[in-house]
């Protein structure tokens, strides 16, 4: 490509990147949609970050959404699910090739990535803002943030790389939330540690302001300015004492257990006292999410000890089963498509789930080294 095309390819109508006060700033601009992601704003994201990464006038990023009520609802599900039924498979392995490449990129990136996660952040949009973690920059909720891995409930399973993180939150947090995709607000995210400072809704305008205005000379001046307008905003409840925090060692008691299952026997079987309705009420979700997907949930939590490549590569081989074995296309359909609720999965109940049928899931459909994600490295 030619310079000057990589900077067209780079404005896409629904995702704005721009350069200011040395800060590389992501914009997501596709309100209607929640910012839901397209492969076209999967790879405006990656080109600005692949221009900014050596550019010496770039010295952080920072994503974000102006619209109050999504920072990014995730992918573009019924995109996905028409293509799959088309037979444009080539289409569905791009998108999820290309979403995960931006995922890797944010992850490894040698500068500070800061996200400012207000309102829904669900499903792909952790994945562009989780592998900030890693790079020095800052996982900031605000207020209104509603912060979810909510794929069990639609048959797909915690994807974007989400399990390297989900798999190094205290105690069994990590699988309740997989299995679960249970929605948790600001404090229980600090309390999880899948985010690092938090922000009133209110103050966001004001810090924007203050991003493009305050002298920077290096990405670590971006962070700390983000971190010093953070600190004056205090979470209600606080993390500690957050719902998460509560439950934790009902929690690490009942979702430490080897499988689905088996939590549910322990969930139905918890005695009667303050704690059952809790059990009660855990269990009743479980009952009304994919009992395949439960089970492939918790094991790629269970299988994220290593490199974040590692879990992109194993994300990538399970989209492709999911879609052709497991049970995304019916979940989608009842509860994006057709909207009425009643999936038919298809194994009825959690205890169905054959151990061999979840582990061939995770067998890959392509050589090692023919593996499209080959190339990813730590």
């Amino acid at each position: 490509f030619a310079m000057s095309t990589i900077e067209t390819t780079a404005v896409s109508e629904e995702v704005v990147t721009y350069i200011a006060n040395r800060i590389g700033f992501i914009e997501l601009e596709r309100p209607k949609a929640l910012n839901a992601l397209t492969t076209g704003m999967v790879n405006a994201m990656r080109a600005a970050l692949d221009l900014w990464r050596d550019n010496p006038e770039v010295l952080a990023v920072v994503v974000r959404s102006a619209h109050a009520r999504a920072f990014c609802a995730g992918g573009d599900l019924r995109v996905l699910h028409d293509a799959y039924r088309r037979g444009d498979q080539a289409a569905l392995d791009t998108f999820f090739i290309d979403e995960y490449r931006l995922n890797h990129a944010i992850f490894t990136y040698p500068k500070p990535y800061i996200a400012l996660m207000n309102g829904i952040v669900m499903g792909g949009g952790m994945g562009i803002s989780q592998g900030a973690y890693r790079t020095g920059g800052l996982r900031v909720v605000t207020s209104s943030t509603r912060l979810a891995m909510p794929e069990t409930r639609i048959g797909l399973f915690p994807d974007v790389g989400v399990s390297w993180f989900l798999a190094r939150t205290p105690g069994a947090l990590g699988r309740y939330l997989a299995v679960t995709g249970e929605t948790i607000g600001p404090a229980d995210a600090l309390y999880a540690g899948l985010a690092d400072a938090f922000i009133e809704d209110g103050a966001l305008p004001a810090l924007i302001d203050r991003l493009k205005t305050e002298t920077f000379s290096e990405g670590a001046d971006v962070v700390n300015c983000v971190a010093r307008e953070a600190a004056a905003c205090k979470v209600v409840p606080t993390p500690d004492t957050s719902p998460l925090a509560d439950a934790r060692a009902l929690i690490d008691q009942h979702f430490a257990l080897p499988d689905v299952a088996h939590i549910v026997a322990a969930l139905d079987a918890q005695p009667d006292c303050a704690a059952a309705d809790w059990a009660e009420q855990v269990a009743g979700v479980l009952r009304e999410r994919s009992p395949l997907s439960m089970a492939l949930s918790l094991e790629v939590v269970t299988r994220a000890e290593g490199s974040m490549a590692d879990c992109l590569r194993r994300d990538l081989d399970l989209t492709r089963s999911v879609f052709a074995r497991g049970d995304v296309m019916e979940g989608v359909r009842a509860r994006i498509i057709d909207k009425d609720n009643r999936p038919q999965w298809q194994f009825e109940r959690i205890e169905d789930v054959p151990a061999d049928y979840v582990a061939r899931m995770f067998d890959s459909p392509w050589p090692a080294a023919e593996h499209p994600l080959a190339d990813l490295r730590g």
